[in-house]
């Protein structure tokens, strides 16, 4: 396998290609701008999926599932909602192939459906359409339900776990009695989301509502958390959106309160999705291929036996095989690769790449002195253990990967939140650094706009924890009361 990869200061679009492509955690796929996730990748996706559904059910929420197919007339009902994501719909409008004359399959031109199907971009339309049978009464809220799901936006332009036009994610769709009970929704998922990527995935993440212009389509309000890759650019990791009465009009869902007045229900929607990988990839991954935090890693150790013979890999492995149930035994996921027809460098380069956080070397040496050598792949060091001492140690080093991978990624973006105050200054920053701008703006979607087509940076959110400050925009001039946080991001 080989090692080498193109270096991030060199080229950080291939070098991250290269990494998703040699690491073997996806592949393009005959369908042009969509991926196949190979069973590494996919198994990172598992830890994800089922460590947040844990968070999820924590929090009263249930899992269900609903059609990929939307029929179009219900897609059309919440009109902002359809606009925003129009352009982006692939659309099922025959339901049956045939042979024609010379053998070769076709559209059935007589099998036309009676009414167009989108294939679902995000799935509010279906899910409000059944919730109006659900819901009756204020004892059927809150109504709290999760699904995972597969979503499809034609994308133009793919990245894969980026940007992909099919896609893995889970959408929560959540239904309450009032105004302030969704809100409230929709910030604790936000902090869900938040809490997992930072203990997790080792990222640090700014949470924050979006710009008008920048919200979910149909949303009244865009919670969202940002992260910052090593490229300086920002990568929206998460989104929770407050839908306020939106949906429930446009699907005509209502309850009966305790007082037995009729009202349309509150709502939120949120989700995350397979771009954490790609999240994952570029926060915290080196030169030497992918980095993986402890806590999401498939594997957080590997055992690699060296020997030279027959009588030497029995002694080997027979202390492989005793110290890898020791660590199971306290739930340490590990692989011992006993494949007896790959060198321990070929091994060695292959756990690197991938971003198995510890490695075990045991070779003869170590029979005889009772020891064995341990590899850090965050920081690439090396420590010879004892053997009864092992178990403590690997508990330990993992924890500090852990903690490392979270403060140097949150080091990185500290360093790299630079506060302007003018408008050059804001270019400057934004072609000689990058990294997120934290700067006033006027609060109107023109200058917003302007900014976006002067410089392709974006509001990338309004800070939560952004407190008032007097001052004026960095492009128009105008009276500010707060900063706001702009980037480039993928």
């Amino acid at each position: 396998m080989p090692k080498k990869l193109t270096s991030r200061d060199e080229d950080y679009s291939k070098w991250y290609n290269e990494i998703v492509i040699k690491a073997d955690l996806a592949e393009n796929s005959s369908v042009r701008g969509c991926m196949v996730i190979k069973p590494y990748g996919y198994s990172i996706w598992e830890k994800m999926q089922f460590e947040l559904d844990q968070m999820f059910k924590k929090t009263g929420h249930q899992n269900a599932y609903f059609p990929l197919f939307v029929p179009k007339s219900l897609f059309e009902a919440e009109e902002k909602n359809a606009e925003g994501f129009a352009k982006e719909c692939a659309v099922v409008t025959h339901y049956r192939l045939k042979n024609d004359e010379n053998g070769k399959l076709i559209v059935d031109p007589n099998a036309k459906l009676d009414e167009e199907l989108v294939v679902r971009p995000t799935s509010e339309a279906v899910i409000w359409n059944t919730f109006k049978s659900w819901v009756q009464s204020y004892r059927d809220l809150p109504l709290l339900i999760n699904q995972w799901a597969n979503v499809v936006r034609w994308e133009m332009r793919t990245r894969l776990f980026l940007r992909t036009s099919e896609f893995l994610w889970q959408e929560g769709h959540t239904a309450h009695s009032t105004k302030q009970e969704a809100i409230g929704e929709a910030r604790l998922m936000n902090q869900v989301y938040a809490d997992f990527v930072e203990n997790f995935m080792a990222i640090p993440v700014i949470q924050g509502v979006k710009s008008a212009s920048e919200r979910f389509a149909g949303a009244e309000e865009t919670y969202c958390i940002e992260a910052l890759m090593q490229d300086g650019k920002a990568l929206q990791a998460g989104t929770s959106h407050f839908l306020g009465q939106n949906f429930a009009k446009a699907f005509d869902v209502k309850f009966t309160s305790d007082s037995g007045k009729l009202d349309y229900v509150w709502a939120t929607s949120w989700g995350v999705s397979t771009r954490l990988i790609g999240a994952l990839i570029m926060t915290h991954s080196d030169d030497n291929g992918l980095v993986l935090p402890p806590n999401l890693a498939p594997y957080q150790v590997v055992i690699i036996p060296i020997y030279k013979n027959s009588v030497e890999q029995k002694s080997v492995e027979k202390v492989a095989d005793k110290l890898m149930n020791e660590l199971r035994a306290h739930n340490i996921r590990v692989k011992f690769d006993n494949r007896d027809k790959l060198k321990p460098g070929f091994k060695f380069n292959e756990y690197e790449l991938k971003g198995v956080p510890l490695r075990i070397a045991i070779g003869p040496n170590d029979i005889n002195q009772g020891t064995v050598e341990i590899a850090r792949r965050d920081n690439l060091s090396k420590e010879t253990v004892k053997q009864k001492e092992v178990l403590s140690l690997i508990k330990s080093r993992l924890n500090e990967i852990q903690n490392t991978l979270f403060l140097k990624a949150k080091k990185f973006r500290e360093e790299n939140i630079t506060f302007v105050d003018n408008f050059e200054d804001f270019k400057k920053t934004l072609d000689n650094k990058g990294g997120f701008i934290s700067a006033h703006w006027d609060g109107t979607n023109s200058t917003e706009e302007a900014i976006k087509r002067e410089t392709k940076a974006t509001i990338r959110c309004i800070p939560l924890d952004t407190k008032e400050e007097n001052g004026v925009c960095i492009y128009s001039g105008n009276p500010s009361n707060k900063r706001v946080l702009f980037a480039k991001a993928y």
